[in-house]
């Protein structure tokens, strides 16, 4: 197997560390690596998207499972699909749409594995109708600590933990995933303004349930009277009636664009309050009072930054934190206190969105739960940036709240238990599955899973 001492970090690029890097192309090979990991264990790693440091290992071994990425068999009547862990959803994208079938659920990348996307049990602008990814998944293959293949299958024990357990129970390598029904590659996208952030709540309650998929991108710097204030963004996927004559000869066709790469070298504080908040300006400005039935590629609704390859390096060498949280049903307020917080500090994020949970998923640790979604990224060297987040993760904590260990690469590890409350079931399962504890990350280590 190739393997390589190398640096490794989340997307948000703060906190490397060194570890040995094995890349199996057999699951032969991945057993042979989990049973080499050594006294630092390891973790299996995709394509790298989480943001904090969930599938790092310091001193010890990481497991690329990029080479694991065949397709074995599509259900075309069914609507179904058994794959390797290491598949993308762009691959999947790629292959699905022209059969006329789409993932259920994605983030707002495509370059996330399968095994990536139910370890964090990620979520889309679908969720309050469709729920996270592993609700979509039938089964999956796990390949655990003491070297055994088991089939996992949903409704048990060891498929909940792993759904959102970040890698700490094993090493997916395959999963059986029902597919969403689509007509075209197309999607039919409503676009309006909300003046405020009670404008933007009251429409998002009032009308969710109209669309499958609805975001908002919302002004964090926006203060006042105008705090909040947001552009919603909501549709589904386009019928064949809707699409131009010409367009509707290839309805499925899948032509993302692409744009330069972002820069190696990009100056330290490019993504100041100045130039993010004049961005906001424009973006706010530019958008429609309320357009309906605008046709957009996949690509553009879902993965507008994929388009621009390695955009993260456009925060600096700093790198940048991208901070979610969640706060149920009639924590309201807490939300308004939350971005009233982010307004007054006035932090430069222009990649701000608020959506609306559904109901929870079965995982331990999955994140979602029915409610309200902030995200936001910040450059990783605004001054006073950890001490604020401490405040934000106690306000959230006191709603009932949780952060999202996907994205997490800073929460204290006293405030996990409150916020996922299975946290006991999963360290137990953990204990009992993996006494040695084979399976680590930086991520494990810092909070204590």
């Amino acid at each position: 197997m190739p393997a390589d001492t190398v640096s490794v970090s989340g997307w948000g690029r703060t906190a490397p560390t060194t570890a040995r890097l094995v890349r199996p192309r057999t699951y032969e090979e991945a057993a042979a690596a989990v049973r080499e990991c050594g006294t630092r264990g390891g973790i299996a790693r995709g394509l790298g998207r989480a943001y904090g440091d969930a599938a790092q290992n310091a001193g010890g071994a990481v497991l690329d499972m990029t080479g694991l990425d065949r397709i074995h068999a599509i259900d075309a009547d069914g609507g179904t699909v058994l794959c390797d862990a290491g598949v993308s959803l762009h691959r999947l994208m790629e292959v699905l749409l022209p059969l006329g079938w789409f993932v259920p659920v994605t983030p707002g990348t495509r370059y996330v594995t399968v095994g990536g996307a139910i370890g964090a049990d990620i979520h889309g602008k679908n969720h309050h109708a469709s729920g996270s990814f592993a609700r979509h998944v039938l089964a999956f293959e796990l390949l655990t600590a003491d070297g055994a293949i088991r089939t996992v299958g949903r409704g048990t024990p060891l498929f909940d933990a792993t759904a959102g357990g970040m890698g700490l129970t094993g090493v997916i390598l395959t999963a059986t995933v029902r597919l969403q029904p689509v007509a075209t590659s197309l999607m039919s996208v409503d676009t309006e303004r909300a003046a405020d952030l009670d404008d933007l709540m009251a429409r998002l309650t009032a009308t969710d349930h109209h669309y499958r998929y609805s975001v908002a991108w919302i002004d964090l710097l926006a203060r006042g009277a105008s705090m909040g204030r947001s552009v919603l963004t909501r549709g589904d996927h386009a019928p064949l009636d809707a699409l131009p004559p010409r367009v509707r000869r290839h309805p499925l066709a899948f032509r993302p664009s692409q744009f330069p790469s972002a820069p190696a070298f990009v100056p330290e504080g490019l993504l100041g309050r100045t130039t993010v908040g004049l961005f906001n300006e424009l973006w706010y400005r530019k958008a429609p009072r309320a357009r309906a039935g605008e046709l957009q590629k996949i690509s553009t609704f879902f993965h507008p930054l994929d388009g621009v390859p390695h955009w993260n390096r456009v925060y600096g060498r700093s790198g940048f934190v991208q901070y979610q949280c969640a706060v149920g049903h009639g924590q309201e307020e807490a939300l308004r206190r939350i971005v009233r917080r982010i307004s007054e500090r006035r932090c430069p994020s222009f990649l701000a969105v608020l959506k609306r949970f559904g109901e929870g998923d079965p995982g331990w640790l999955s994140f979602p739960m029915p409610g309200w979604t902030l995200a936001l990224d910040i450059p990783a060297n605004l001054a006073g940036l950890g001490a604020f987040l401490d405040e934000l993760d106690e306000e959230v904590a006191q709603a009932g709240g949780r952060v999202y260990l996907a994205k997490d690469s800073r929460l204290r590890p006293e405030l996990l238990a409150g916020m996922y409350p299975r946290l006991g079931e999963f360290r137990s399962l953990r204990e009992e599955l993996d006494p040695r504890g084979v399976f680590t990350s930086d991520l494990s280590r810092r909070l204590g899973l």
